[in-house]
């Protein structure tokens, strides 16, 4: 490496330590206030952000740092490919941020820290009134965004980009296209059919057991250290953290039915798996991490789903389940309770979806994304919308907002594009267990003792990886070939077709 690259190789890497530090204070201010900040300070901690906000801004479009990932970019090919990749990843990232006016972006920054706290009060007091006025302002914010980032891409694509690079509406209309031609005939079957016979839970099952066997006895089974991890509680379940050592999960438990707060937390410490199995030598450089939303939600639900709710999981676990709740349970077979967690129905809440029907509440949301940034739809008509849509789509009538529009805290954040990535994610999770299927016996590993098993096969094949690589190029590498939603389809028609004895 000549002396330049050197010099330049010096300065990138003093700012991406100054970065890193950033994003430190940013995850901390975030995480505290979906966890336990009083909500009354939300005003004086938006100007905190706003102020961080700006310095992060300066650094990150400093010209010494602009200079010199231009001339590492032009000598890239002498560079690792880590390195590389990350220089690219960079370049393009500084060529973003230099199109969005600092005082905009410093006040969206405020703007989303007053959201979220607006969002919770909303929710809770089933008041759309109380929150329209702050998503109008996001979403104001939005538009405005993707016409200072038009290039390329032009308007939603933008966003969609954002959360999975190569990703836009051509891209996602077929995807979905083929899940509607595919899944629904089945759908349409199952809730014809209906799940009159299937057991159901009654009575409470305590708060402070559910929180047991999540935290303590699952977080073993997904092979979480606890020293190396955090659980509390949030409205809507998430997962945060700061490199591979510092993982924080949430979970929302309801005291009429455990399984939410169980999927929950094996989706969410599929997440936390990602992060905490990324190479180690990655910690120091911007290359640690997910590579993508999709890819992360790839974890999460290839844990929650096809291990969490496979036979053989609760052949193992269920026991323990039993034993947590004798008087619920007790009487209660393995057969029952795996048929339960694995019920279709056409329901109203995302989180607590099937597998069969949850691309279709990822539709209603992309379409609505979509109608907002066309201009076809505004913020105010969202509730309706959403109502005729959940009618469209699910054939269920939403009683209120706290159950339709108000239900996820994405749009709170700023987080247009993102739902997406969730179906998409769903989909590189069959195909990464049909390749996993070639190397290890799947119905072993799911109903061990510890997930260790399934946990090496993917730190070996995608987290060691972090966002060193693309995620089309992961995806190939753990595969051997290139996106292949067929593998989801057909799971999901193989595994339905059986539960309810529907004949394809």
């Amino acid at each position: 490496m000549d002396t330049q690259l050197k010099q330049a190789l010096e300065v990138y890497q003093q700012s991406c330590r100054r970065q890193k530090a950033f994003q430190l204070a940013f995850y901390l201010e975030s995480w505290d206030a979906e966890t336990e900040a009083p909500a009354v300070s939300c005003e004086a901690r938006a100007g905190a952000v706003e102020t961080l906000s700006e310095m992060s801004y300066e650094l990150a479009t400093d010209p010494a740092l602009k200079q010199a990932v231009k001339t590492l970019y032009e000598g890239r090919k002498e560079l690792s490919p880590t390195l590389r990749h990350e220089i690219e990843r960079q370049h393009k990232e500084i060529a973003k941020l230099e199109r969005v006016p600092q005082e905009e972006y410093v006040k969206f920054a405020g703007l989303m820290a007053r959201a979220y706290p607006k969002y919770v009060e909303a929710k809770r007091n089933d008041d759309w009134s109380a929150f329209e006025p702050i998503l109008t302002e996001i979403v104001a914010y939005l538009r405005r965004y993707v016409v200072w980032r038009d290039g390329d891409k032009h308007g939603y694509d933008i966003l969609l980009d954002e959360f999975e690079p190569g990703y836009g509406m051509a891209e996602y209309d077929r995807f979905f296209d083929l899940l509607r031609q595919k899944l629904v005939p089945l759908v349409k079957k199952i809730a014809e059919k209906g799940n009159a016979d299937l057991w159901k839970p009654t009575g409470e099952y305590k708060v402070d057991k559910q929180k047991d066997f999540c935290e303590n006895y699952i977080r073993k089974v997904m092979c979480f250290d606890p020293k190396e991890t955090v659980i509390k509680e949030s409205e809507h379940p998430f997962t945060s953290g700061f490199g591979r050592l510092d993982v924080r999960i949430t979970n929302h438990y309801y005291p009429q039915d455990p399984a939410s707060a169980i999927f929950s937390a094996i989706h969410e410490m599929g997440h936390g798996m990602y992060e905490r199995q990324c190479d180690p030598a990655l910690d120091d450089t911007m290359s640690g991490g997910g590579a993508s939303m999709a890819m992360h939600e790839s974890q999460s639900r290839l844990f929650e789903n096809m291990v969490g709710r496979s036979y053989g999981f609760w052949q193992k676990h269920y026991p323990k389940l039993q034993r947590t709740f004798r008087k619920e349970l007790g009487e209660v077979s393995l057969e029952d309770w795996y048929r339960y967690v694995n019920k279709a129905e056409l329901s109203l809440i995302r989180t607590e979806a099937d597998e069969l029907t949850y691309p279709l509440h990822i539709m209603v949301r992309y379409e609505l994304e979509k109608a907002l940034f066309d201009g076809s739809l505004e913020v105010k008509d969202l509730p309706a919308a959403w109502r005729a849509k959940y009618k469209k789509y699910l054939g269920v009538d939403v009683p209120g907002d706290r159950e339709g529009v108000l239900q996820d805290v994405h749009w709170a954040g700023g987080s247009f594009g993102y739902f997406p990535t969730y179906a998409l994610g769903s989909a590189y999770a069959a195909q990464m267990v049909h390749a996993m299927k070639e190397d290890l016996d799947w119905d072993q590993a799911v109903s061990a003792s510890t997930l260790k098993g399934v946990a090496s096969w993917l730190k070996k094949k995608v987290h060691r990886y972090g966002a060193s690589k693309e995620p089309k190029d992961i995806l190939y590498l753990a595969t051997g070939e290139g996106f292949n939603p067929d593998y989801y389809v057909e799971y999901l028609l193989d595994k339905y077709s059986k539960l309810y004895g529907i004949e394809r």
